[in-house]
């Protein structure tokens, strides 16, 4: 089955961290672009950051620069999203995306784009409370 699997979501305190995981099965992720996307109702999806799995390429939304990092495993077909110094307005759903033509700033940054990429999970909770 194709598809892309979000993992890692849970309960954390603020300051505390969180590691992502975004695993694709049934096609290689080998010169897509893949994205982690947050969302959090009645707000707009944030394109959080975004990564070429072939070249290494990322972007970093302004308000997760410097705390999380966006990384990939070619052997592993994976993609992570390590989340640290967390604060209670990171809480929202994750979802990571793949694309073949979109590069990583439009990924991260054109919503109107969005709606064409090729794949989408279905999401991971992350909650940021004390």
């Amino acid at each position: 089955q194709v598809q892309l699997v979000e993992s890692g979501g849970g309960l954390v305190q603020p300051g505390g961290s969180l590691r992502l995981f975004c695993v694709a099965s049934g096609f290689s992720l080998d010169n897509y672009n893949i994205g982690w996307f947050r969302h959090v109702p009645g707000k707009e999806r944030e394109g959080v950051s975004c990564i070429g799995f072939t070249d290494g390429n990322t972007y970093y939304a302004d308000s997760v620069k410097g705390r999380f990092t966006i990384s990939r495993d070619q052997a592993k077909n994976t993609v992570y999203l390590q989340m640290d110094s967390l604060k209670p307005e990171d809480t929202a759903v994750y979802y990571c995306a793949a694309d073949w033509e979109a590069n990583v700033k439009t990924m991260c940054v054109i919503t109107s784009v969005r709606d064409q990429f090729d794949y989408w999970g279905r999401g991971t909770q992350v909650t940021v409370s004390s």
